[in-house]
């Protein structure tokens, strides 16, 4: 094996999966230069992971990729609801949560909509949209071994393709190595949780009469609950090809060898309710449903972010998400420190924010699969009552030194959902006219700290603090009239929506949530600002 000497890069990203090409368009559209590794040789072939809730969908949007996506996803942008059946030719059929027949639920809410696309076909829009923001993306690239120190961090890796051993320094790194994660087991990092939940084997096959067996009705996942064809069927193409999770016991002396094409056309034959249903076996891949999440979060200049982090069933469809929005989080955070403007005690907050939200989220995913009595799991039953999945997805709230006025004694995940400009969650959308064109309140989050005010006092404070503290920091006075930066039109008062008053002002973060709030106007607002500032970055 050769080697050569070392390269650097600010942030090295282990695992070019969703949420290690979403962490590089992330860093990306930060400007932060940033190289990715990944073992295998190209993005995931196989069809899962195909729930991107409405936030992970915003944060799409305002990078830029939702079009793509949208356009990856169009076969599937008919299907709905998830469907319960003892076969698909007989028996009872139910819906266990409901088709969307209308306008969705969430649209008046987010500046977007959830997006049913497959992880094989979103991932290579994150890997176009990575490099074309200047991501250095390397498949057939393994981590080997890394070290650290108080000035950066020292990887080893290798090109599996040529053996070629190279080494990178970088300031921090990113670990999106997956729920087996290397760089964890290294750091030596525990998870906690209820472990392993139940188990399946996900069989690709076509069929070209299933289609009609199916029904006219284009559901997203179809639960079977019959013994001799139990498991999760989800189509791919809408046509002839499918997916098929089977249920698998290892704890009953199950082994891989026992799933064999002929079984598992069987299997899928009595789901279906037909003997002679027409079955190809294309591929077969084995995974896990747990419920996990590391003990840390960070060791020195290491950051564990998607299933590296916390592992959760695939009921609600959280999982991939939480992880797209831990990257999310630690992009600006990163950015702040590389570029000097915020102390790296912020980095501190990532743990503090995005830990709690992993664990309640699991927690919520777990009992959602009791609810959906979930083929394979059998733990235990479900409560009588849940917060609802939308409010799961949308409603968590941050406490931490990067918030100011967190309200103590709120729960992480409020009873129902309230986005009203409470410190600590997710910024309100509103619908506004910004130079002739209509944009959503969060489209304005990503690259800086915003605030919003009505008075133009709290706008020209919000320029001058930000030059003299060096942070990017833009204002925009919202009202309705011409004469504001952001026209509400005929649509609510902005600070009613904020939750403040006339006089005042909310600061949201570039990850948009809200950092800061008030109902006054202080005799002196750039004092104000500027506390609330460098208080929040750590200075």
């Amino acid at each position: 094996m050769n080697e050569r000497g070392d390269d650097y890069v600010p942030v090295l990203v282990v695992g070019g999966s969703l949420v290690g090409l979403s962490a590089s368009v992330f860093l990306g559209r930060l400007g932060i230069r940033h190289r990715v590794v990944e073992r295998h040789a190209a993005t995931s072939a196989h069809p899962r992971g195909r729930g991107n809730n409405m936030r992970t969908m915003e944060l799409f949007r305002t990078a830029g990729l939702e079009p793509q996506i949208r356009k990856a996803a169009a076969t599937l942008s008919k299907n709905h609801g998830i469907l319960q059946v003892d076969t698909l030719r007989g028996g009872s059929r139910r819906w266990l949560s409901a088709r969307i027949t209308g306008r969705p639920p969430e649209a008046d809410l987010c500046s977007t909509i959830r997006c049913a696309c497959s992880q094989n076909d979103l991932e290579p829009v994150l890997l176009q949209g990575a490099r074309n923001l200047g991501g250095d993306v390397r498949f057939s690239t393994e981590l080997l071994s890394f070290t650290q120190d108080a000035h950066g961090v020292r990887a080893v890796v290798q090109a599996r393709d040529s053996g070629e051993v190279s080494t990178v320094a970088a300031d921090y790194l990113f670990a999106a190595d997956g729920p087996r994660s290397p760089v964890r087991q290294r750091l030596g990092i525990e998870h906690s949780g209820s472990g392993d939940l139940f188990h399946n084997i996900s069989i690709t096959f076509r069929s070209k009469l299933l289609r009609e067996v199916a029904g006219e009705q284009l559901f997203v996942v179809c639960y079977v609950t019959d013994p001799d064809g139990e498991g999760v069927l989800l189509p791919v193409d809408n046509e002839e090809q499918w997916v098929f999770h089977l249920p698998w016991f290892p704890e009953r002396g199950q082994t891989l060898d026992h799933f064999t094409d002929d079984r598992c056309v069987e299997h899928i034959r009595a789901a279906a309710g037909v003997r002679d249903l027409d079955v190809e076996v294309t591929g077969k891949a084995p995974w896990h449903a747990a419920d996990r999440v590391a003990n840390s979060y960070r060791d020195g200049r290491v950051f564990l972010m998607g299933d590296s982090a916390h592992e959760m069933p695939p009921t609600g469809a959280f999982g991939s998400n939480t992880g797209i929005q831990d990257a999310h989080n630690l992009a600006w955070k990163i950015a702040a420190v590389l570029r000097g403007w915020a102390d790296p005690a912020l980095l501190d907050s990532y743990e503090a924010e995005r830990r709690p939200v992993a664990q309640a989220t699991s927690a919520r995913a777990t009992e959602q699969a009791a609810r959906e009595q979930h083929p394979g799991y059998t733990a235990r039953s479900a409560s009588n009552e849940a917060t609802d999945l939308m409010t799961t997805a949308l409603g968590y709230r941050y406490a931490s030194a990067a918030v100011i006025g967190a309200p103590a004694d709120e729960p992480l995940i409020p009873d129902r959902l309230r986005l009203s400009a409470e410190p600590g969650t997710r910024a309100p959308h509103m619908w506004v006219a910004r130079n002739g064109a209509t944009v959503s309140t969060i489209d304005l989050y990503e690259r800086s700290f915003v605030l919003l005010c009505e008075r133009p006092g709290w706008r020209a404070a919000a320029r001058s603090v930000g030059a003299k503290l060096d942070v990017p920091l833009d204002s925009y006075t919202v009202g309705s009239g011409a004469g504001y930066d952001l026209d509400t039109g005929d649509g609510p008062e902005w600070s009613s929506v904020h939750g403040t008053t006339p006089e005042g002002a909310v600061l949201v973060r570039p990850d948009g949530f809200v950092a800061w709030r008030t109902d006054d106007e202080p005799s002196d607002m750039e004092r104000s600002l500027s506390d609330v500032l460098l208080r929040i970055l750590g200075r």
